[in-house]
């Protein structure tokens, strides 16, 4: 059954702006080669099993490529790693990837060094998002940055912002 709506394509994207959400940077290797791209929208799903969705718009360069590998990471920015972030949306394929910034997570796949957080996944999942694939992945391995002061980078009113709460 096809969906209907009313809403204005433009009224819909500017009410988006409104959510904070955390910026991430999506990554995976195929043949020897990093492959990533930026996204927001990321979400836990399932402690049991540990799970999470990412949304990967399907005319991304890394889409087909995390398919293909069915493993990615999902690097949360630090509030400094804004440079990661415009690298990432003004560079194509390997270029994003600058060699002191990422090392090789425990599956094989490139993790931003002084991310947030790190989650390496097993893609298990992909569902029709229109647009999107809504990706399930689940949790091989996680790293939490306790080091990293700055909270994390996040994309509100088409900007970036920083989180300046941290829990105790």
């Amino acid at each position: 059954m096809p969906i209907t709506t009313h809403v204005n394509p433009d009224a819909f994207r500017h009410a988006m702006t409104c959510f904070a959400s955390g910026i991430t940077a999506i990554t995976t290797r195929e043949a020897g080669l990093p492959w990533g791209l930026i996204a927001t929208s990321v979400c836990s799903l399932s402690v049991d099993p540990a799970t999470m969705l990412v949304c990967v718009n399907k005319t991304a360069s890394a889409h087909d490529v995390i398919l293909r590998t069915k493993k990615f990471a999902v690097n949360l920015l630090s509030a400094d790693q804004m440079p990661v972030a415009k690298r990432f949306t003004s560079s194509r394929g390997a270029e994003r990837f600058e060699a002191d910034q990422w090392e090789e997570g425990r599956t094989g796949v490139p993790t931003l060094i002084d991310a947030v957080v790190v989650f390496e996944c097993s893609l298990v999942a992909v569902h029709n998002g229109f647009t999107h694939s809504i990706m399930v992945g689940q949790i091989a391995d996680a790293t939490v940055n306790e080091d990293v002061a700055t909270g994390c980078l996040l994309w509100h009113h088409r900007d970036y912002a920083q989180s300046t709460l941290r829990a105790t």
